[in-house]
């Protein structure tokens, strides 16, 4: 089991649009940076994500998890890129701003901070804990 932040712009893909696709899910596509496909690549079915709102609010807002693991990506016509199918699990009832992680010391070292950037990336168990209880989610969903 691994913990992941995805992120996305929410006038491409939002929370609401990411809920609404229900338990089956929906493919993450559109990332064409080889770092993020290649953690894509690594995620396992039943991996935890933070979906994270970038441009503007700047939050992780929600939690999904893999559903279906890396395959094609549907929007790629060269062949070359890949995705994960994610579902939406939970709301986190209090979105966690980059600045909110940005000032908790347990997060310093998290990738968020250090390369903002990156649109698929890592969390640790310890980082994982650490935002959900931020966000006030009192019951986690941990492997």
């Amino acid at each position: 089991m691994a913990y992941w932040l995805m992120k996305s712009e929410p006038g491409t893909w939002s929370w609401e649009q990411q809920k609404n696709e229900g338990k089956k899910g929906a493919e993450w596509d559109g990332v064409r940076n080889y770092q993020a496909r290649n953690n894509m690549r690594a995620m396992k079915k039943g991996d935890f994500a933070f979906f994270y709102h970038s441009i503007g609010e700047k939050a992780c807002v929600g939690i999904v998890k893999v559903v279906v693991e890396a395959h094609p990506d549907s929007t790629d016509t060269t062949g070359k890129w890949e995705c994960v199918d994610v579902a939406a699990v939970a709301d986190l009832p209090s979105p966690v701003t980059l600045a909110d992680i940005k000032d908790t010391p347990q997060l310093e070292n998290m990738v968020l901070v250090k390369n903002s950037r990156l649109s698929v990336q890592p969390v640790t168990a310890a980082e994982w804990k650490k935002v959900c209880a931020l966000g006030g989610l009192k019951d986690p969903p941990t492997a």
